[in-house]
């Protein structure tokens, strides 16, 4: 089985994260995609994020309708903060028969030379990127890169903050949810 990771604080996940999983699971050799609800990214503030079983509800809600989309809580007992090398080595040591591959935006891979170990995360991984608008330039040793693969994928330009701040702002912002993360947001009030 061929697991794409798509790493994430989802807070909320919205209609540009499936849009995004759900293309690359149906047009590349990804078999199911999961997405890891990351309880502390070491580059971003902790305050701002809900609660990490809120988010994997937001995203369970978000996926079950999808049989290739998958929630997971991988992170959620590994040290912190978590740094994406020590999940991968952890997977691959709780299912040994599955290939792990990584999913992420094109501004992610122009700062992927900071990350920790990431030479040993190209070395062991593919690495499926999905296009955005960003500044910046990719570091040339990615360039053409046999385990980096450049997806075409629809660009997605939506952003958890900005939903974030319109719910506060008291937008409405229903169309950029799926129906049942929205109507959990509203139920429990979030972001107001």
């Amino acid at each position: 089985m061929n697991i794409g990771l798509y790493f994430g604080s989802f807070n909320p996940i919205h209609i540009g994260h499936l849009v995004i999983a759900n293309h690359l699971v149906e047009h590349s050799n990804l078999d199911q995609i999961w997405f890891v609800v990351t309880p502390h990214n070491p580059f971003k503030k902790k305050s701002s994020l809900l609660d990490n079983y809120q988010r994997l509800e937001m995203v369970y809600r978000a996926t079950k309708d999808y049989s290739k989309l998958k929630p997971s809580d991988i992170e959620f007992n590994l040290p912190q903060p978590n740094y994406t090398i020590n999940t991968l080595t952890y997977l691959q040591e709780k299912y040994p028969d599955y290939k792990f591959s990584l999913i992420m935006g094109e501004d992610n891979l122009k700062s992927f030379h900071k990350w920790k170990n990431y030479e040993l995360i190209l070395q062991n991984h593919h690495i499926y990127i999905y296009p955005r608008i960003s500044k910046g330039q990719i570091e040339t040793q990615f360039d053409n890169h046999k385990k980096i693969h450049h997806v075409e994928a629809p660009i997605m330009e939506l952003s958890s903050t900005f939903i974030r701040k319109a719910i506060k702002a008291g937008k409405n912002i229903q169309p950029m949810l799926p129906q049942h993360v929205w109507e959990y947001l509203d139920e429990m009030n979030f972001y107001k």
